[in-house]
C-alpha cells in the first residue's frame, strides 16, 4: 500500500474536478472566397475574432482562419486543390465558394470527407446533401413571397424581366399561380448586350406598367437607368426587384421619378447590432494592411450584403453546435488527405447539431426544418422614396405580407410625391364642358379652354397641388374598342399610349372602360334620355266650350233630357194631383203639357226657375233626381271647363322611348361611337334591341358625329328626328333652345368620371378631391354657373316659369263658340217669330173670311 501524502491528494482530487477539453486549443476553419469577395472575407476573419474574445463560446479553444482565393473563371480541377489543401491543414469545416460551378466541386469533396461545407448563397437545387448547411433562404420560399406581393398588390397584368434561367427559378410559385387565372404573364430575357434599350421599349409599348425584375445585383442599376431613359420610371410604373441587396446601389437618381420600386431585404441595416457590427468591422479593415482603394467600407454606413451578413452568421453557428456537439461526445480534429481513405467522424453529428440551433444574428432568427432548409426567416419589405431606401412592412412564411405604413402616410406620400407635377389632360370639344373661349386676341395654352370640365379639374389641382395642361384629342372622339382589330380610340387610347394623365368631360363609367382605364367616383350622375322638338301648340277650337265633355256624355245628357221630360209628361198625366180641378175631369186640366215639361228640364238644367211646380210626390221625385243630376253635371262641367280654357294644350306624337320603338315615321339616333350606342348595342331588353336594330338600318344613317350635329338635326327635323343623349347634355341644350324639350324619363342611370391610366396612384387622391368637392357643394356651383348662367343659360327658364306663375288670358278664340251660340239662337228665335207672324197672320185671315161667308 502506497502512502498519498495530503498535499499529493488534493492536487489529485483538483485535477479530477478539471473538466478535460476534448477540442484542440486551435481549431481551424476554412474560407474559399473569390478575388473580389473582400467583404465577406472580412466578415468571416471578423467573425472568428469575435468568437475568441466571447468567453461563452468554445472558452478553451480558438477558431483559426484558414483562407483559399480562388477566382471567378478558375476551373473546378484548381479548385479542388485548394480544397485538399484545407483538409491536410486538418480545417473543421469549409464556408464559400460563391460561385455556382466551383460549389459542387467543394460540395463532392465533403461529402465524401464528410467536412461540414457551410454556404451563403443562393441555390436552386431541391436536396440538400449530407454535408451542406446552406443559410441563404430557400428559391421556394422567396418565390411564395414574391408571389404574396403580388397578389396584396392586386397585379393582373405585369412583365417578368429575367437574366437567365436560374433566375426564373426565383419565381416558380409566382409563374405557377398564373397559369391559374385569365391574365396572362409576359416573361422576357434581357440580352447579353449591355443595351437593354430595345427590350424595354417592346414592353412600354405593350402598355405595362409593373415589372418584375430577376437579375443579378449587378445590373439592377443599368436596367432601371435605361428604363429612365425611355420613360420607363414614371408615377404609373412599378418594379419589383428580387435581389436582396436592392439598399446596396445608390438609387439616387430615382429617387424624385415617383416610381415604385420595391424590393425583399434580409439584413436591416438600422439594426443596432447590424450597426454596431459594421463599425466594428470598419475598425479591423482600419487596422489591416490593405490599401485605401481595396477596402470594402469606403463610407460611414452599415449598407452591407446578405452573404457577407451570412457568413458571419454561419461561423457563429458554426461555433456554437461545434460547443454543444463538445458537451456530448469528444471531438478529434485530424488533417485529411484527398487520396486517402479517412474521413472526420464527427462531420455528420456536427451537421445535426447545426440544424438544430436556433440563434439571433445578423439576419435575424437562424432556424433550419427538418430537411436542412432555413425556416421561420423575417423578411423586410423596402421601398425607394424622396429620402432614400425605407422599409414600409415585412414578410414572413407564417403571416405573409404585413405591411406596417398607415393608409393615411401612404396617401401623404402620394401627395408629397403629385405636389408641382404638371399632368397633362385631354378632353374634346363639348358644350359646357369643354369649349373655346370666345376672344379677339389669339390665346394659347389652358387660356384657351373653358367650361365645367376645366373648372372642375383646377378645383382639384388647388386641393392636391399639381399643375395640369389641357390637350385635344385628336379624333375627337370619347374612347370605344373595335370588335375587329381589339384597338380603342379617341380619349382611352390617348390613356394607354401614355400620352395624357387623365381624361375629362362627358366620359361616361363604363364596364369597357373599366377594364382598361381607372376612373374616380363620378362628379355627376345622369341617364339616357330624348331630346325631341317641343310639340306644337293646337290652335284654339271654336267650340272649345264643348271639350269637358266627350261627345258620348252630351248624347247621353239629351237623351236623359228628353226621356225625363218624357217620363215627366206621362207621370203628370197620370196622377190626379196634377189636375187642376179633380171632381169634375171633364173640366180638368193640367200645366204639364210635353211642351212645358221640356220647359221646365231645360230650365232646370240652365239652373234657372220656372213659372209652374209639380205638386204629386210621384213628379216630384223626378224633379228632384233630375236636379241633382244636374247638379252634378253643371259642377263638373263649370270645373273642367276652367281648365280647358286656361291650359294649353300641346299635341305631341311620343311621350317615351317606348312610343319611339312603336312607330317608324319618326327616326332617331345616337352619337356614333358613345357609351349610349354600346347601351342599345349590348342591352338584353327587347324595346332597346329593336330601337338599335332601327337605328342601324336606317337609311340615310341616324348616328351623329357629335352631340351639336345631334341637337341641330332634332331643330331642323321639325318633329321626324329624336336625338337619344345623356340627360345632362339635354338640360344643357334645352336651357338655350327653347324649340327642343326632354321626353320622357331616362332609360338607365350612370354618371360621368375622371378617367386615368390602369392601376394609377392617383385614384385615391383624385376620390378624396371629388367628395370633398361634393360636400362642400363646389359640384352644384359649378353645374349651375355653366348650365343656368353661362353662354345663353336660363333663356328658356324666364317663359317656363311666367307661364306656370300665371294663369292664360282667354281670347275670343277660346270663347268665340259661345257668342256662335248666342247669335246662333237668336237668328233662330227671329225667324221662328216670322214664322208665327206668317202662321199666325195666315190663320186669322182664315177665320175672318169663314166669319164673313156665314154673314152672307
Amino acid at each position: 500500500m502506497v502512502n498519498i501524502s495530503p498535499f499529493v491528494h488534493l492536487v489529485l482530487i483538483a485535477f479530477c474536478l478539471v473538466p478535460v477539453n476534448s477540442l484542440p486549443d486551435i481549431i481551424r476553419i476554412g474560407g474559399l472566397f473569390h478575388n473580389g469577395d473582400i467583404d465577406q472575407e472580412l466578415a468571416f476573419r471578423y467573425a472568428v475574432e469575435k468568437i475568441n474574445l466571447d468567453k461563452t463560446i468554445l472558452p478553451r479553444s480558438k477558431l483559426s482562419a484558414q483562407i483559399e482565393r480562388v477566382s471567378s473563371d478558375e476551373d473546378s480541377f484548381h479548385a479542388s486543390k485548394r480544397v485538399c489543401h484545407l483538409l491536410r491543414q486538418g480545417v473543421s469545416s469549409i464556408f464559400g465558394p460563391s460561385s455556382n460551378s466551383i460549389s459542387r466541386h467543394v460540395q463532392s469533396i465533403c461529402d465524401t470527407m464528410e467536412i461540414p461545407h457551410l454556404e451563403m448563397r443562393w441555390d436552386y437545387r431541391i436536396r440538400r446533401e449530407n454535408c451542406l448547411v446552406n443559410l441563404y433562404p430557400h428559391p421556394s420560399v422567396l418565390s411564395r413571397a414574391l408571389y404574396d406581393i403580388v397578389e396584396f398588390w392586386g397585379w393582373k397584368h405585369f412583365t417578368i424581366i429575367y437574366e437567365s434561367n436560374d433566375s426564373l427559378l426565383r419565381l416558380q410559385e409566382l409563374l405557377k399561380a398564373q397559369r391559374r387565372t385569365e391574365y396572362p404573364t409576359t416573361i422576357r430575357q434581357l440580352p447579353d448586350t449591355n443595351d437593354y434599350r430595345p427590350l424595354l421599349k417592346q414592353i412600354k409599348n405593350s402598355g405595362v406598367a409593373h415589372i418584375v425584375l430577376a437579375c443579378s445585383t449587378e445590373k439592377i442599376y443599368n436596367v432601371l437607368k435605361q428604363s429612365q431613359q425611355i420613360g420607363m420610371m414614371s408615377d404609373y410604373h412599378s418594379y419589383l426587384i428580387t435581389s436582396l441587396d436592392l439598399q446596396t446601389i445608390d438609387l439616387d437618381e430615382f429617387k424624385y421619378s415617383g416610381t415604385n420600386i420595391t424590393a425583399f431585404r434580409l439584413v436591416d441595416p438600422d439594426n443596432y447590432n447590424v450597426r454596431k457590427t459594421v463599425a466594428e468591422w470598419s475598425q479591423l479593415e482600419l487596422r489591416s494592411d490593405k490599401k485605401p482603394n481595396e477596402r470594402a467600407f469606403q463610407r460611414n454606413d452599415t449598407v452591407i450584403k446578405s452573404e457577407t451578413a451570412l457568413i458571419y452568421d454561419a461561423v457563429h453557428l458554426f461555433a456554437k453546435a461545434l460547443h454543444d456537439l463538445d458537451t456530448s461526445q469528444q471531438i478529434d480534429i485530424q488533417p485529411l488527405s484527398c487520396d486517402g481513405q479517412d474521413t472526420w467522424p464527427h462531420g455528420y453529428s456536427l451537421i445535426n447539431y447545426m440544424k438544430i440551433v436556433e440563434m439571433k444574428g445578423l439576419t435575424n432568427l437562424i432556424k433550419f426544418d427538418n430537411q436542412g432548409f432555413r425556416t421561420d426567416f423575417l423578411l423586410d419589405i423596402i421601398e425607394l422614396s424622396a429620402n432614400g431606401i425605407r422599409k414600409v412592412g415585412d414578410w414572413n412564411s407564417t403571416q405573409g405580407v404585413n405591411f406596417t405604413r398607415s393608409f393615411k402616410e401612404q396617401q401623404q406620400d402620394m401627395v408629397d410625391n403629385l405636389k408641382n407635377k404638371t399632368l397633362v389632360v385631354t378632353a374634346l370639344l363639348s358644350d359646357p364642358y369643354v369649349m373655346r373661349k370666345d376672344s379677339a386676341a389669339k390665346l394659347t395654352g389652358n387660356n384657351q379652354f373653358e367650361g365645367y370640365a376645366i373648372d372642375l379639374i383646377r378645383e382639384i389641382s388647388m386641393i392636391l397641388g399639381f399643375n395640369f395642361t389641357f390637350r385635344l384629342v385628336p379624333d375627337g372622339r370619347y374612347g370605344s374598342i373595335n370588335k375587329l382589330t381589339g384597338e380603342w380610340d379617341g380619349m382611352v387610347r390617348e390613356l394607354l399610349e401614355q400620352r395624357a394623365d387623365l381624361a375629362i368631360g362627358d366620359l361616361t363609367i363604363t364596364y369597357e372602360r373599366e377594364q382598361v382605364v381607372d376612373f374616380t367616383m363620378p362628379f355627376m350622375n345622369l341617364g339616357i334620355s330624348v331630346l325631341y322638338r317641343k310639340p306644337v301648340k293646337q290652335p284654339p277650337n271654336l267650340f272649345s266650350f264643348l271639350s269637358p265633355l266627350s261627345l258620348d256624355v252630351w248624347i247621353y245628357m239629351a237623351t236623359a233630357y228628353l226621356g225625363v221630360s218624357v217620363l215627366l209628361f206621362i207621370l203628370a198625366r197620370f196622377t190626379p194631383y196634377e189636375w187642376s180641378n179633380s171632381q169634375h175631369p171633364e173640366k180638368s186640366d193640367t200645366q204639364f203639357t210635353l211642351m212645358n215639361c221640356m220647359w221646365f228640364a231645360i230650365g232646370s238644367l240652365m239652373q234657372q226657375g220656372c213659372d209652374f211646380l209639380p205638386k204629386a210626390v210621384s213628379t216630384r221625385m223626378v224633379a228632384g233626381m233630375w236636379w241633382f243630376f244636374t247638379l252634378i253635371m253643371i259642377s263638373s262641367y263649370t270645373a273642367n271647363l276652367a281648365a280647358f280654357l286656361t291650359v294649353e294644350r300641346m299635341d305631341s306624337p311620343i311621350e317615351s322611348a317606348e312610343d319611339l320603338a312603336k312607330q317608324t315615321k319618326i327616326k332617331y339616333g345616337v352619337l356614333n361611337g358613345g357609351s349610349t350606342a354600346s347601351f342599345f348595342r349590348n342591352s338584353n331588353f327587347s324595346t332597346y334591341q329593336r330601337m338599335w336594330s332601327f337605328m342601324e338600318s336606317s337609311k340615310p344613317s341616324v348616328f351623329a358625329q357629335s352631340n351639336t350635329e345631334g341637337v341641330e338635326r332634332t331643330t331642323k327635323g321639325k318633329g321626324s328626328y329624336a336625338f337619344l343623349m345623356e340627360s345632362t347634355s339635354i338640360e344643357y341644350v334645352i336651357e338655350r333652345n327653347c324649340e327642343l324639350t326632354q321626353i320622357g324619363g331616362m332609360l338607365d342611370s350612370k354618371g360621368y368620371g375622371i378617367a386615368m391610366r390602369q392601376n394609377s396612384p392617383y385614384r385615391t387622391m383624385m376620390n378624396s378631391a371629388v367628395l370633398k368637392l361634393q360636400e362642400e357643394g363646389r359640384l352644384h356651383i359649378l353645374k349651375t354657373r355653366w348650365w343656368k348662367e353661362k353662354r345663353g343659360g336660363g333663356s328658356c327658364r324666364d317663359d317656363t316659369s311666367k307661364s306656370s306663375s300665371t294663369a292664360n288670358e282667354l281670347g275670343l278664340a277660346n270663347v268665340g263658340g259661345v257668342f256662335v251660340v248666342l247669335m246662333g239662337g237668336m237668328g233662330v228665335a227671329c225667324v221662328i217669330a216670322v214664322c208665327e207672324f206668317v202662321w199666325k197672320s195666315r190663320k186669322v185671315a182664315t177665320e175672318e173670311r169663314v166669319i164673313q161667308m156665314q154673314c152672307y
